[in-house]
């Protein structure tokens, strides 16, 4: 799953990774997520663009990664700083997003980047370079929870009651039937997961611990866990819970869910080993084209 950094090649066509970061990223020190995004652009001299939509304030995350890619020795640093949708329609942003080797998408909310950008030209121009042109993007915490279809919208770290629905939102729709969920160890969002994936069985539910990244190769089939954490895989396709609550019940109760945890330097298909069985079918969810934009 490694690249080997080449000079650009006209029309020529990239692999294509997705990098999952579950926020709180190091880049002080060895910077290990960073660096392996960097890698995956296979340039010798990327051009990284960082999407600053979702925070209030988007030249507070621009400083910090424009210093983080500097000490990688990326040369080409752009941001791409949206405060309404009129930012977000503007051809040039596009165009910015679709020359580029990496797009880094920054957090903070989850909720006011899809506001700004959902179906935008920027949004457009993401699934472009995501699913035509082979691109490396990346999100990380607000930034990696709204890739996919859906996106979490609100909600506490714990298990609500049964009959209690978390809100769910729509988001980039790089990703389908899958649910992200970031800071996952350290903010105990077990709970609330399982909850998800109880309100919504046919979601793969995804919690990915701080400073650690979750790398989908899409031509590949190929997964990688980075960082310092690990990354949770659950599935509740053939589940039985009490979610519609019945008199007896006050606690939600769940039988047969699968749970997997890849701990950081796992990797499976392209070029590391086999993946195992019991994955397969949502390594196959995973590594699929998102949702196409009209």
């Amino acid at each position: 799953m490694a690249p080997t950094p080449q000079s650009p090649g006209a029309g020529e066509r990239r692999a294509g990774h997705l990098v999952i970061i579950g926020g709180n990223e190091d880049r002080d020190n060895d910077k290990q997520v960073l660096r392996r995004f960097v890698e995956l652009t296979a340039r010798a001299d990327p051009k990284i663009v960082v999407l600053c939509a979702a925070g209030a304030t988007g030249d507070t995350a621009w400083k910090v990664y424009d210093q983080a890619f500097a000490d990688l020795g990326v040369q080409q640093r752009l941001a791409l700083e949206m405060a309404s949708r009129e930012d977000a329609n503007d051809p040039k942003a596009a165009d910015r997003l679709l020359t580029a080797d990496g797009i880094f998408i920054a957090g903070d909310d989850q909720k006011r980047l899809l506001a700004v950008i959902g179906g935008t030209l920027v949004h457009q121009a993401l699934h472009k370079a995501c699913d035509e042109l082979g691109r490396c993007i990346a999100g990380t915490s607000a930034g990696a929870a709204a890739l996919s279809q859906h996106m979490m919208h609100d909600g506490g770290a714990g298990a609500p009651a049964p009959g209690t629905a978390l809100s769910l939102a729509a988001g980039l729709g790089l990703l389908q039937r899958v649910l992200i969920d970031q800071h996952f160890s350290e903010r105990q969002r077990l709970g609330r997961l399982l909850s998800v994936v109880a309100q919504n069985p046919t979601l793969i539910g995804v919690g990915i611990d701080e400073d650690t990244a979750l790398v989908i190769e899409r031509s590949g089939g190929g997964l990688e866990v980075v960082g310092d954490g690990a990354v949770t895989l659950i599935d509740g396709r053939q589940m039985s819970s009490n979610f519609l609550p019945g008199p007896e019940h006050e606690a939600l109760e769940l039988v047969d869910v699968k749970l997997h945890l890849l701990p950081a330097g796992a990797r499976y298909g392209s070029a590391a080993k086999a993946v195992p069985p019991a994955l397969q079918d949502i390594v196959s969810i995973l590594t699929s084209r998102g949702s196409p934009l009209s």
